[in-house]
């Protein structure tokens, strides 16, 4: 028999427990799911009881668990986000679901919300509207990210006119995100060597073939492998570099030149950066060049357990395209750092940035 003092303890436990929202998170880049846990444990109303890392594992938790609210992101293994929404919505139909994703495709973020998604964030606003947007949807409003709903230099990102696929009874904020950043400063957290070539090939490969010119640095090993996939995209990397268009440096060597006292000194920064970037330019041969800049650097900084520094090198990419019509990839490989990213220094990382790329 429980005593009297500990059956109210016990009741007073099922209360709070009933009152609690139940959240189940679905994302397959395990340092985003930390960051969601971090951020909405921090709150005691907010409890996660699963975690999914492919579609129709979140499938099968949404059946067992039927939970409050599900964080689904869009592309994921076995069975794509918008795919397992349509399949919770029949098993789970009282559960909330708010998608976060990279994906900022007006198209995409139509289908998720026709299907009976309640929110649509995108990761790299989620810093700082992630809660708002698990408040709103919980609520019983819609959520869309600010910098999907919102206008700004480059031209309408989506309108706000009836007609759009998601204009009825949605929440928009202002763009949360720091004023100095841009479109143009991204970041990629890569998982393995793989998916850091392919991607950096990409994001190089397209300045290259467009007449632009990019500027990479990285370790010896990734620029001579770089290097390689570049000309097996039928590219002449040894005439690229004589011209100037293609500016390989290594990426211990340009820290030593701009570090002070472990940290990034502004001034040698911008005029090491700022050269480099206005000789490219000047060996482009589009009608507005501009030059694609790729570095890890920072990643060397965070590997070596300097997260200030990195941040602060961040932040002065922001000033850099403002300064120079450049686009900044960021790279940071997270497979060969064995204690892996902890979620603050995740959203901080992403909070200086305008787009966020996980592989």
């Amino acid at each position: 028999m429980l005593s009297g003092l500990a059956l109210i303890n016990f009741w007073l436990g099922v209360a709070l427990l009933k009152s609690s929202t139940r959240i189940l998170l679905v994302e397959d880049f395990e340092p985003w799911r930390r960051f969601y846990r971090s951020a909405l444990e921090k709150l005691a109303e907010f409890q996660v009881v699963g975690e999914a890392s492919d579609g129709l594992e979140a499938v099968d938790q949404a059946r067992q668990l039927q939970p409050d609210l599900i964080l689904l992101d869009i592309g994921l293994p076995a069975l794509n986000g918008i795919d397992a929404a349509r399949r919770i919505r029949e098993i789970s139909p009282a559960s909330k679901i708010l998608f976060v994703s990279e994906n900022r495709s007006a198209d995409i973020v139509g289908e998720a919300l026709s299907i009976g998604a309640n929110g649509y964030v995108l990761k790299a606003d989620a810093a700082g509207e992630l809660l708002r947007a698990v408040n709103a949807v919980l609520e019983g409003k819609r959520y869309v990210s600010g910098s999907l709903a919102r206008s700004d230099d480059n031209g309408p990102l989506n309108q706000h006119s009836s007609d759009h696929p998601y204009s009825d009874n949605v929440v928009r904020f202002a763009h949360t995100q720091k004023t100095e950043i841009t479109r143009q400063h991204e970041v990629g957290f890569f998982s393995g060597d793989r998916q850091f070539l392919d991607h950096v090939t990409r994001f190089v490969a397209g300045a290259l073939k467009a007449g632009n010119a990019a500027i990479v640095v990285a370790t010896e090993s990734h620029r001579e492998s770089l290097r390689s996939q570049l000309e097996a995209e039928g590219l002449d990397m040894g005439a690229l570099i004589e011209r100037g268009r293609y500016i390989p440096l290594d990426a211990a060597d340009t820290l030593s030149a701009f570090m002070v006292n472990g940290m990034p000194d502004p001034v040698r920064f911008l005029e090491l950066l700022g050269d480099l970037i206005v000789t490219a330019t000047e060996a482009a041969s589009g009608e507005n060049p501009l030059v694609s800049v790729f570095g890890e650097c920072v990643h060397l900084l965070w590997a070596q357990g300097n997260t200030e520094a990195a941040i602060q090198m961040e932040k002065l990419g922001n000033k850099l395209v403002k300064i120079h019509d450049v686009q900044i990839l960021c790279g940071y490989s997270l497979g060969s750092v064995a204690s892996g990213i902890d979620s603050h220094t995740f959203e901080r990382i992403c909070a200086e940035h305008s787009a966020v790329h996980s592989l």
